[in-house]
């Protein structure tokens, strides 16, 4: 998937393999006609863009719960194809729309891999793409310091592992300013075993380092965990996520009928 950022002065002369949207956690403070105001107009563009071309919408931090319930069950989400967020904004959106493990106040270390796979499972299966549904939401990059999830609803995407495995290189090389993994500069903070869910009977995973790409399947979801190697001294961490995001969308293949 080709990515290139220009300017445009109309959509009419917008051709593009992909568009990224961003920056919604910046209608916080605003008053609440402003914020369906501008929804509003978010979503009327997101229409106007042809029809089979993805749309990626990367959250960022936000603490207006009724601002971020509207995002996912009246506006935003039903016209994004694809989603990125970490952990607080995950937890933050299960909150606000009274998803699973709501009641879970904050994160105690590195995320517990069952809970905040029960939790894409949820968004994707009550607010993603169906037969039943009109969205277009078919696909979750998750990433925390320690792992990445990638979460997609089967038939629509295509080298999720790849698109996982790059996302955790880029997380790595950028932080620590260099082009290539410096094994010195790295070390391993993911889980060596894991749940892959709180509230079913989900599977044990121990990791295996020779293939650090682990996949499992549920209910037509498929998830593709990978641990990061995290950078010891971090030079650069400014659009962090916004680059793990875009390295995963570069590997990954959207089925045609999408």
């Amino acid at each position: 998937m080709n990515m290139l950022e220009v300017f445009v002065s109309s959509l009419e002369e917008f051709q593009p393999d992909l568009v990224v949207l961003s920056g919604l956690h910046m209608m916080e403070g605003q008053s609440k006609e402003f914020q369906r105001k501008r929804l509003l107009e978010v979503v009327t563009s997101i229409s106007d863009i042809p029809t089979g071309v993805p749309v990626h919408l990367e959250l960022a931090s936000m603490t207006n719960k009724e601002l971020m319930s509207t995002i996912v069950h009246q506006q935003v989400f039903p016209a994004v194809t694809s989603l990125g967020l970490n952990e607080q904004e995950l937890l933050f959106l299960s909150q606000s729309a009274s998803g699973p493990h709501s009641s879970l106040s904050s994160w105690n270390g590195v995320p517990d891999v069952g809970v905040v796979s029960d939790i894409l499972f949820w968004i994707l299966k009550e607010h993603g793409k169906s037969e039943s549904r009109a969205s277009d939401l078919s696909r979750i990059h998750f990433h925390t310091l320690a792992y990445h999830i990638l979460a997609t609803v089967d038939g629509h995407w295509a080298n999720q592992l790849a698109a996982v495995a790059a996302g955790a290189r880029v997380a790595a090389t950028q932080a620590c300013a260099t082009e290539t993994i410096d094994t010195r500069r790295v070390s391993l903070k993911a889980p060596h075993e894991f749940m892959t869910s709180r509230l079913e009977a989900g599977s044990r995973v121990v990791l295996n380092p020779n293939e650090p790409v682990v996949e499992w399947h549920r209910e037509g979801v498929s998830f593709h965990f990978t641990p990061v190697l995290v950078c010891k001294d971090p030079v650069r961490t400014v659009g962090l996520g916004d680059a793990i995001s875009a390295e995963g969308l570069f590997y990954s293949e959207v089925h045609p009928h999408l």
